[in-house]
């Protein structure tokens, strides 16, 4: 090989060296190790107006999340949404807002869960493994921390998008990023992606674990278990063959039985509706009032799709949601947080990442 320089190698590594058999004047480069870059949706920079409209414009304009034509969908999305959603989507983020660190709570948990995991990996396979996280939207980008994994002599990269369940607007549009981010390199690393994970037993397992501590702890039981799902236009199901609503299902019917309970102990719901098409159902916010009115005034609420607690759950669901059912009568209300950086929930992502990495470690 003779002088040619690789793509933004870290040749000033303290473990980079020629390669064996190498001419004299060939660069060092860093020493061969396994990226896995774990990804969740995204986070605004800050509340304000203009960091909101940025963080929105880039969510909503995936044509994953909307698939409406651009010259249609555009106009109205630059025009109309943001210049009022912005305002209101930085309201509530406020109320959530991790105003030590500066970030949103999504952000936060996502460190902690990468802290948590690069510890537990490295104590197995050493310096040669390099973990880091990424966001789809907004920062951390997909394209700079792929880029960083390179530079640091990854050569193999792991991308993993922390949602249990497929969809093409969660699953599909991470990967999708992740892709074009190794399109922009010459010298691209082998890469994977994880598969869904959400009948993975030891998933399920830390789940019943979080909604038996809570019920342990709550000072009234609940009624009914609600697992609120994310919600998607129902036509990505009917047309388009997206398996999410399917997984969902069968998430809560996993978790009804390893918990040992009835039917009427349990249900599954869809939240976050966006525009005026119809969207999978029921939907969480008029199931619980529904509930209350039937006389189930006690109800817990858990949100089996997301990884980390967020905007959707923090506020969504335990401010919205909860006046819902309040609203109708509700008088209990419990919302039960996501796994987080739960011990239980970290053995179960690490778990999932050594199983993918077989052959490479």
């Amino acid at each position: 090989m003779g002088t040619m320089k690789p793509t933004r190698l870290n040749t000033n590594a303290t473990d980079a060296k020629c390669p064996a058999h190498a001419l004299h004047d060939h660069p060092k480069i860093p020493q061969e190790k396994i990226g896995v870059l774990l990804a969740n949706l995204g986070t605004p920079d800050a509340t304000d107006y203009w960091s909101m409209r940025k963080y929105l414009s880039e969510f909503l304009s995936d044509k994953r999340v909307i698939d409406y034509p651009a010259w249609k969908w555009q106009p109205i999305l630059q025009g109309i949404i943001l210049s009022i959603r912005p305002q209101k989507s930085g309201a509530a983020y406020r109320t959530i807002w991790n105003n030590d660190a500066n970030e949103s709570p999504l952000l936060t948990i996502t460190k902690q869960q990468h802290q948590a995991i690069s510890a537990k990996l490295g104590s197995k396979f050493g310096e040669n493994i390099v973990v880091d996280y990424c966001m789809r939207y907004g920062n951390p980008s997909t394209k700079s921390k792929v880029a960083a994994m390179i530079a640091e002599g990854c050569t193999k990269i792991l991308f993993f998008p922390l949602y249990p369940q497929y969809a093409g607007a969660t699953v599909a549009t991470a990967n999708d990023e992740f892709f074009r981010a190794l399109m922009k390199e010459n010298w691209q690393p082998a890469s994977r992606t994880v598969a869904p994970y959400f009948d993975n037993p030891q998933y399920i397992d830390a789940l019943a674990q979080s909604v038996e501590r809570a019920y342990a702890s709550a000072a009234k039981k609940p009624n009914i278990l609600i697992c609120s799902y994310h919600g998607l236009p129902a036509r990505y199901l009917t047309k388009g063959g997206d398996p999410y609503h399917c997984q969902c299902q069968k998430t809560t019917r996993l978790l009804k039985e390893r918990l040992g309970w009835a039917d009427t102990e349990i249900m599954t719901t869809f939240q976050s509706k966006f525009g005026p098409e119809e969207w999978l159902q029921p939907y969480t916010v008029e199931e619980v009032a529904r509930q209350a009115e039937a006389g189930n005034k006690s109800i817990a609420v858990c949100a089996p799709a997301f990884s980390a607690d967020c905007i959707e759950t923090l506020e969504e669901i335990n401010e919205e949601i909860k006046e819902s059912f309040e609203e109708a009568g509700g008088e209990d209300f419990l919302y039960i947080p996501c796994l987080n950086d739960d011990e239980a929930h970290i053995d179960v992502l690490t778990q999932v990442i050594e199983e993918n990495l077989k052959g490479w470690t």
